[in-house]
C-alpha cells in the first residue's frame, strides 16, 4: 500500500474529483450503502442526511467544505486557511479484490490515525472515504472541526500514515510496499557488538540533494509524477478500451515514481552524517543492559 498526501485546498471539488477519476456532478449520486462509493464517513453524517435521499458528488463536496464557511476566522496554527486533507491509499496491484467491509475498515483507520476522527469525539471532522477507482482509497476531510477549532494531525503525518498501512496489510493480508532490505535490524538481547568508530564524512551535501529529488509535493520527482497523474486522468475520460489501459497503466507508472520518491528518502536518511560526538567515539564493545540479559536467558 502506498500512502500519498496531496497539497490542501480550500475546496474540496478538486479532490473529490480525482478520486472520482472524473469531474463532480449534481447529476451523479454517491451513495453510502454497502457497495457504494462512499465507503466511510464521520460519525455525525446521519444528522444532514435523509436516509431516502442520494447526495450527488457536488453535493458531498459541499458538504465537506461547510466547516470553512460555518467557521470563516478559523485557521491552522500558520494562519493556513486551506482546510481541505486529501490522503490516498494505493493498493498493490498484486492484491485481492476486497470488499465494502475491508475498504470501510481502511477508511477508518486512517481517518483515526490522522488524527480527524478521534474515537468517540462528536466534535470531529468531516470526512469522507471514496473507493471509485480500482485499487484505490481515498479520505477527504476538513481539518476544521464542529466546534470551530482547528484538527491537530500528527506532526510526522506521512511517518505516521505508513505505519498505520503496514498494520493494515498485515492485519488483512495484502501485499506490502515496505522495501524490506532498507529495515534496520537491532541486535538480539543479550548479545554484544561493536560500534565502529564513524568520522564526519562528505556525505551530508549528497543526502540534501536526494531530499530535494525525494521531496512529497515540490521536488521533481513530484512534478513529473503530478503530469503522469494528470495524463492518467484525462486518458481515463476518453472512450475505448485502449485508453483506459493506457490510463491504468500511467496510474501505475506514477505509483512507482512515488515508491522511488520514497526510497531515495531512504538513502538520504542513511547517507546523513552522525552527530559529532557520536561520529568522533571510540570503537568499544556496548555492553546489554543486565535486565535485558536476564530476560534473554
Amino acid at each position: 500500500m502506498i500512502i500519498a498526501i496531496h497539497s490542501r485546498d480550500v475546496t474540496a471539488e478538486e479532490a473529490l474529483a480525482e478520486s472520482l477519476g472524473r469531474e463532480i456532478s449534481m447529476a451523479e449520486g454517491l451513495t453510502t450503502e454497502p457497495g457504494g462509493t462512499v465507503v466511510a464517513h464521520s460519525n455525525r453524517l446521519d444528522h444532514y442526511t435523509d436516509e431516502d435521499e442520494t447526495w450527488s458528488s457536488a453535493t458531498w463536496a459541499d458538504h465537506l467544505a461547510d466547516p470553512s464557511l460555518e467557521h470563516p476566522l478559523a485557521s491552522g496554527p500558520d494562519g493556513d486557511r486551506r482546510a481541505i486533507l486529501h490522503v490516498t491509499a494505493h493498493m498493490h496491484p498484486l492484491d485481492r479484490e476486497l470488499n465494502h467491509a475491508e475498504w470501510s475498515e481502511i477508511g477508518y483507520r486512517i481517518a483515526r490515525v490522522a488524527g480527524i476522527a478521534p474515537p468517540g469525539d462528536d466534535q470531529a471532522c468531516q470526512w469522507i472515504a471514496v473507493q471509485a477507482q480500482p485499487g484505490r482509497l481515498d479520505v477527504i476531510a476538513n481539518l476544521i472541526r464542529l466546534d470551530g477549532t482547528w484538527s491537530a494531525p500528527p506532526r510526522r503525518l506521512l511517518q505516521t500514515l505508513v505505519t498505520e498501512a503496514r498494520n493494515i496489510e498485515a492485519d488483512l493480508l495484502l501485499h506490502s510496499n515496505h522495501r524490506q532490505n532498507s529495515a534496520r535490524q537491532d541486535p538480539a538481547p543479550g548479545l554484544e557488538h561493536a560500534v565502529s568508530p564513524r568520522v564526519p564524512t562528505a556525505t551530508g551535501p549528497l543526502a540534501g540533494i536526494l531530499r530535494q529529488l525525494a521531496a512529497e509535493q515540490s521536488g521533481p520527482i513530484a512534478a513529473v509524477r503530478q503530469l503522469v497523474e494528470e495524463v492518467g486522468r484525462q486518458a481515463a475520460a476518453l472512450p475505448g478500451d485502449q485508453t483506459d489501459s493506457a490510463a491504468r497503466d500511467l496510474f501505475w507508472a506514477a505509483r512507482r515514481l512515488h515508491g522511488l520518491q520514497e526510497q531515495l528518502g531512504e538513502i538520504a536518511s542513511r547517507l546523513q552524517p552522525p552527530a559529532p560526538s557520536a561520529a568522533l567515539a571510540p570503537a568499544r564493545p556496548v555492553q546489554a543492559p543486565a535486565a535485558s540479559r536476564a530476560a534473554a536467558r
